[in-house]
């Protein structure tokens, strides 16, 4: 029994094949030309399902079905694409038919930071444990929220959007978390006071070597990224919160260790110690093993 699984991101298009038990047959990784469109990620995929079976060893007709997780917010009940922040042209767009029509199986379409969720709690840093918030710190800031092992998809279009939380706010101003906290944020505001190009690997590079601009910069991040997970404690009271994307990889004394004493010194009394905050254990391929897994969830027989 396998499945095919596709993580289609703003850079990055992923496929993997497996029995969606947290254990790749084989994977295939591509690079998006944003430039050529929705249409150039189709061709992509059309091209790399043959190859990653062959390299596989496995028959399509040894599939029974496909999951997607896709870099956007999408419509469970008519199983499009509502947007993608990064791509134009994916709007309405019938993802999940398109690829059951291209591999004649049936597809179950998510979104990516969802199925990433899934994966983390079924099979990553947040396994045996539940309810786990998942949260992606990567170019922009995406959440899941996994309850007993189902992503929660409130009345069918999304939850746990945890970047487009409004952290600084007046009449005259209105910042999500994304702008403040996401790889893109950090890399723009360091840009700005170094007067060169930066990105947020070259900010914690710095940070490391006690540069103080940078370590403003990192410091003022993970301070709005711990306010918004005060708040997600706060409405939801998880067991485990799990944080992982580029950024997170920053590591322990300059990312983890300050949104922890935030946190521990501005606890609601009640949740105090109930909800810890780790790292995401799947690393690039956390998408694909949350698409196979809605897969067998889907589709098992």
């Amino acid at each position: 029994m396998y499945f095919l699984g596709i993580e289609i991101g703003g850079t990055k298009l992923q496929l993997g094949v497996g029995a969606g038990n947290g254990v790749l047959a084989g994977l295939w990784r591509g690079t998006v030309d944003v430039a050529a469109g929705p249409e150039g990620i189709r061709r992509q995929i059309v091209a790399a399902v043959p190859e990653l079976l062959q390299r596989s060893g496995i028959e399509q007709g040894q599939l029974e079905g496909v999951g997607i997780g896709f870099g956007g917010p999408v419509d469970d009940a008519t199983r499009t694409v509502i947007k993608s922040h990064q791509i134009e042209g994916w709007d309405d767009f019938p993802l999940a038919d398109w690829v059951s029509d291209l591999v004649g199986l049936p597809a179950a379409l998510g979104n990516d930071a969802d199925v990433a969720g899934l994966a983390e709690a079924l099979f990553g840093a947040g396994k045996g444990l539940s309810p786990i918030f998942y949260i992606t710190i990567g170019s922009g800031i995406g959440g899941g929220f996994i309850i007993n092992g189902e992503i929660y998809r409130g009345i069918g279009r999304g939850a746990a959007e945890i970047g487009h939380l409004l952290i600084d706010y007046s009449p005259e101003c209105e910042v999500p978390l994304e702008k403040l906290a996401s790889g893109w944020a950090i890399g723009s505001r360091a840009t700005y006071l170094y007067q060169r190009r930066i990105n947020a690997s070259l900010v914690a590079e710095l940070a490391e070597n006690g540069e103080p601009e940078a370590l403003r910069v990192l410091s003022d991040a993970t301070t709005a990224l711990a306010i918004a997970i005060r708040h997600v404690i706060l409405l939801l009271c998880p067991r485990r919160i799990v944080l992982g994307g580029g950024v997170s990889l920053i590591g322990e004394q300059l990312f983890f260790e300050p949104i922890r004493h935030f946190l521990a010194k501005r606890s609601f009394s009640p949740f105090a110690g109930l909800t810890d905050i780790v790292p995401a254990a799947l690393g690039e391929e956390v998408v694909v093993h949350g698409a196979l897994a809605l897969a067998r969830q889907h589709f098992q027989t």
